[in-house]
């Protein structure tokens, strides 16, 4: 099937990718924030469904700018299945996300990929990205 819009359906599966991620414990909340997700209008999440199983999932956001004229994406979860990494089904769904940014006016698109993370540095690397330092955190 390819790179389809999320369901709440699809919470088993986006927990199962988020636990790859080092993401625990996620059953309990996570059918309410893909709801949130999926009916926000800055937001895409969007999975890849191979024989009717998701194997990927990417989160999306869409942030307005005041003072560029371009807005900004961030992605802040992507996920494709540790069996099958380095099939291209990544850099589908990054092109295809790409192509949606494009749409919405957004002149870059941004990730926060934690420093642990060397295969997923040298993922976004291969896809364009560039290391921006300079980012800051308040944990509330």
């Amino acid at each position: 099937m390819g790179i389809r819009k999320a369901r709440v359906g699809d919470w088993k599966s986006v927990c199962g990718l988020l636990e790859q991620l080092d993401y625990y414990d996620t059953e309990s909340f996570i059918r309410e924030k893909i709801e949130a997700l999926i009916n926000h209008p800055d937001e895409e999440l969007l999975v890849y469904e191979i024989s009717g199983k998701v194997i990927a999932f990417i989160s999306i956001h869409y942030i307005p700018q005041l003072a560029l004229k371009g807005d900004f994406a961030r992605i802040s979860y992507f996920a494709v299945d540790s069996t099958i990494r380095s099939q291209g089904i990544g850099r589908d769904i990054e092109a295809h996300c790409t192509d949606l940014a494009i749409k919405r006016n957004c002149d870059r698109i941004e990730v926060h990929c934690h420093s642990r993370r060397k295969d997923a540095h040298r993922f976004y690397a291969r896809q364009g990205y560039t290391e921006s330092p300079n980012y800051f955190m308040k944990r509330l």
